[in-house]
């Protein structure tokens, strides 16, 4: 897709002339949902301690502390508390992970070769349906990503295939037929267990389990998942109800940007009280690949819900640099729903990636996607428009940020200094 990024829909709720102009986010209660990742409950805390203490280094913050991260004994959410800002500006931001990594590290524990098969499965009906053709269309580079695991199952597949024929072929004049080929079928898969742990380096058996989901999940086949979104929108609920802080922002970040939609779109379902100020961030969204597909009724339904309501305000920022999001995607007009009404929701920007990445970095991390695509969670190099600190820790809320944004500047007893460009996810 090569639309240019930016949009403001003509009913956009933040933008209506004839409501009071809303007050700075004193206090804010932001509930982050990650993406398909089994490892949630341990990176997103530790990436976001390490980018705030880099982010306070350079930017002239003010008030500055985090707290403890705390665990609830389920184990769906944690929760650490910062404090930013200077003056009238400050705030004291209560952020939680909701976790789900534990659905996700269920489906790590089936065989590799089971994944390969359901990912071999999920392929051929989208290849008949149409689907990986409208992805494509959407993002070409996006569907390199989604090839890539295809690809490497029917690399490995092959190997494993003329491995064991070999080992038949070697065995056939020792052994009966049949034994000769149980051994070259053993020995194929041995190859494939074997791999198992190269597999995980390089993201490979994450790729696969990630499509894997996403396809089922699109045709409704995922009970687990569902009923956990029913949990999250419960617990955000009852944030709204206590009435405590100025805004409740839901967060959602690569595929979790599709989770925090149908969380958003739950918690509409509820009779809920108009204050306070209900948010929807979306950074790097991947929305697509669940709802390009017609059988996703329920989340597409979802994704149109949050496209007309009045009630809360969504943001969704886009990245041509990150191979692993969809730039240009409009829900409302890309989707092949027709929205039931006005459409106020998204407003669509841009990340400018190149404005607030310093120069070496960007060369370096340009030709590296899984760093690309999660700096929409770091802190930036350069002050910007987008910046994921004063989003979701500073004095604006959601919507008059993105109409409006006040630029965090550096500080100015610290000159800019080089980067270093080895930092990892």
């Amino acid at each position: 897709m090569t639309t240019q990024i930016g949009f403001t829909p003509p009913d956009f709720p933040a933008a209506d002339p004839a409501a009071p102009a809303p007050g700075p986010v004193r206090r804010r209660h932001v509930v982050y949902l990650p993406g398909y990742d089994p490892e949630a409950g341990k990176r997103y805390r530790a990436l976001f301690a390490r980018e705030f203490t880099r982010y306070a280094k350079r930017f002239a913050l003010g008030t500055r502390s985090i707290t403890r991260a705390e665990t609830r004994p389920d184990g769906l959410v944690q929760t650490w508390t910062v404090e930013a800002g200077r003056g009238e500006a400050e705030t004291r931001t209560t952020y939680q992970v909701l976790l789900w990594d534990d659905v996700v590290r269920a489906d790590f524990r089936r065989p590799l070769i089971a994944s390969m098969a359901l990912l071999t499965a999920g392929m051929l009906h989208s290849l008949a349906t149409g689907k990986l053709f409208r992805l494509y269309g959407l993002n070409w580079k996006y569907g390199n990503v989604i090839l890539y695991p295809f690809g490497m199952v029917l690399i490995l597949g092959a190997l494993a295939a003329f491995l064991g024929t070999g080992v038949a072929h070697l065995l056939a004049g020792w052994l009966p037929g049949f034994a000769a080929g149980l051994v070259g079928a053993l020995a194929g898969i041995g190859l494939v267990l074997a791999a198992t742990p190269l597999l995980d380096r390089i993201f490979l058996r994450q790729l696969i389990n990630d499509w894997v989901f996403n396809w089922q999940h699109s045709n409704g086949w995922r009970r687990d998942y569902e009923d956990r979104l029913a949990l999250f929108a419960d617990h955000v609920a009852g944030i709204v109800r206590a009435g405590e802080v100025d805004e409740v922002m839901i967060v959602g970040h690569s595929s979790g940007g599709l989770t925090a939609a149908e969380v958003a779109a739950r918690v509409l379902e509820k009779a809920l009280p108009a204050a306070p100020r209900l948010s929807l961030l979306t950074l790097g969204a991947g929305l697509p690949l669940v709802t390009i597909n017609p059988r996703a009724r329920r989340v597409r339904a979802d994704v149109m819900r949050l496209v007309g309501s009045d009630r809360l305000v969504w943001a969704d920022y886009q990245a041509p640099q990150d191979w692993m999001n969809f730039p240009g995607f409009n829900p409302a007009r890309d989707l092949g729903e027709t929205p039931a009404g006005p459409v106020r929701n998204p407003a669509i920007r841009s990340t400018k990636f190149r404005e607030i990445i310093d120069p070496a970095v960007y060369r370096r991390i340009s030709f590296r996607p899984f760093r690309m695509h999660f700096q929409f969670l770091m802190a930036n190099d350069l002050p910007g428009e987008f910046d994921f600190f004063a989003l979701t820790l500073g004095p604006q809320a959601l919507g008059e940020r993105v109409l409006a944004p006040e630029i965090v500047p550096l500080r100015p007893e610290t000159p800019p200094e080089p980067v270093p460009v080895h930092r990892e996810i």
